[in-house]
């Protein structure tokens, strides 16, 4: 009976994780099921539950003996052979396939490896290019044998990135992070470390990220340093706090209360950290990521070029993760969305801002991404065109407002919001509270039942 429960606990847990790097969901058989098998034996491994649809509702599948050789023989049948686990739990069919130890795998001649939540197809000399030599282990993926689970596991970054993941601490840690594919026997991988790290110099002093403020365009002077040495998150949190913190902050009023807008779009600079952190060479000593702040620009650098296979043309178009463990592990608490769209939208949301595109320079050493800052002298100009905008904008709705209560001062801010068009309840409240204390208008009774009174014609 308890054997059962733990089945049925370990079943409810790969579903509550959803779909990622390690996790795949077909509600039926079908002989596609082979690229998902080659996909994770490229990658770190993984599970496919078969009876589970897109949304994580169980199905349930007639499961015979027919079905797991038909499984089996497809194994049999990717270059090389793959031998893969299967497990029968309340008629959802587990599919366990492990790492593979003699990596590219292919199946009828094509290559597939795991990105994020999908398998995509490469050419041979991607594969071989990707892992630099067949059945090298990725730097994210390599068992950590300095750390210890007792002394250095950071429990706080842990629980942290459950509750961002939605997973259910119905587990134990170890079987929680075996779940993830994040312990190879009893070692942490190195992803497992960047995430749930006390100290992270410890380990690897290229995993920091250095912020610095210049004064004017050069490096000629520093005004303030800060080097963010915690776990992965964290580093994020505090460096993107940083870089806004440094950032000029527009002033806008559009008929209703003030708004606070960053000179440059947050998605952006959001999106551009994250990046970095993800796709960075950690192979790379003596090296980390680097945000520098001048006058008119923010860099962002990381060490490491374009993966192998991908071309600075491409991005945005196509992606390979350098590190694909840790990127699935970064998309499933939503640090990162699809493979590839990264650069898309930071186009997109600097041209929102009527900015120029962000300037991409990459080498083989590094990647660098540049966000062009407004001259102080064009912010000044721009708020003090909005102030001017504002004002002839709030002058008219105002006197709308005046109107609406000389025909009917029972009307309610909705009606008044219905009335004119184009602004909202809290922008009818902004006016009503400005003619208030300007003398024009007062409130008789209470705000139900009560009406307006203008005070001067």
């Amino acid at each position: 009976m308890k054997k059962d429960l733990d089945k049925n606990k370990k079943l409810q847990f790969y579903i509550n994780q959803g779909e990622g790097y390690n996790i795949e969901f077909k509600e039926l058989f079908n002989k596609n099921i082979g690229r998902e098998m080659c996909a994770f034996a490229n990658a770190s491994g993984g599970k496919i539950l078969m009876g589970i649809d897109d949304f994580g509702k169980i199905k349930k599948i007639k499961i015979t003996n027919n079905l797991k050789s038909q499984i089996q023989d497809i194994g049999r049948n990717i270059d090389p052979k793959l031998t893969v686990n299967i497990e029968d739990i309340n008629e959802v069919l587990i599919i366990d396939v492990p790492e593979g130890v003699e990596k590219p795998y292919s199946i009828s001649g094509k290559f597939y490896l795991r990105q994020g939540a999908n398998s995509q197809q490469l050419t041979r000399n991607e594969i071989r290019n990707f892992f630099q030599k067949e059945g090298l282990v990725l730097f994210d993926e390599k068992e950590n044998i300095k750390f210890d689970l007792s002394g250095d596991f950071n429990k706080e970054a842990f629980g942290k990135f459950l509750k961002l993941a939605h997973i259910n601490n119905i587990l134990t840690t170890k079987q929680i992070l075996e779940n993830l594919n994040l312990l190879d026997g009893n070692k942490l991988k190195n992803a497992g470390v960047l995430l749930f790290s006390k100290n992270i110099t410890k380990f690897f002093l290229q995993a920091t990220i250095t912020c610095v403020l210049f004064q004017g365009k050069t490096k000629y002077k520093i005004l303030d340093r800060k080097e963010f040495d915690g776990d992965l998150f964290s580093n994020f949190k505090n460096a993107f706090n940083y870089v806004r913190s440094k950032l000029n902050t527009e002033f806008i009023i559009k008929g209703g209360p003030r708004e606070e807008k960053l000179e440059l779009p947050e998605d952006a600079l959001r999106e551009a950290i994250v990046n970095a952190i993800a796709h960075r060479d950690y192979f790379v000593s003596g090296s980390n990521i680097q945000i520098y702040i001048f006058s008119d620009r923010v860099e962002i650098t990381n060490p490491g070029g374009l993966v192998s296979g991908l071309t600075l043309k491409e991005l945005g178009k196509r992606s390979l993760s350098r590190n694909n463990l840790l990127f699935g592990l970064m998309q499933r608490i939503d640090l990162v969305e699809k493979v590839g769209s990264g650069v898309l939208r930071m186009k997109k949301s600097m041209k929102e801002y009527g900015l120029p595109r962000p300037k991409i320079e990459v080498n083989e050493s590094w990647f660098s991404i540049t966000f062009k800052r407004k001259p102080v002298e064009t912010l000044v100009r721009d708020v003090l065109k909005d102030e001017k905008t504002t004002q002839k904008t709030t002058q008219k709705t105002t006197q709308k407002v005046l109107d609406l209560i000389r025909k009917n001062p029972y009307l309610s801010r909705k009606e008044m919001a219905d009335n004119i068009g184009n602004i909202t309840k809290d922008g009818i409240k902004y006016n009503l509270v400005k003619l208030k204390n300007d003398g024009l208008i007062k409130r008789v009774g209470p705000d139900k039942g009560g009406y307006w009174k203008i005070l001067k014609k």
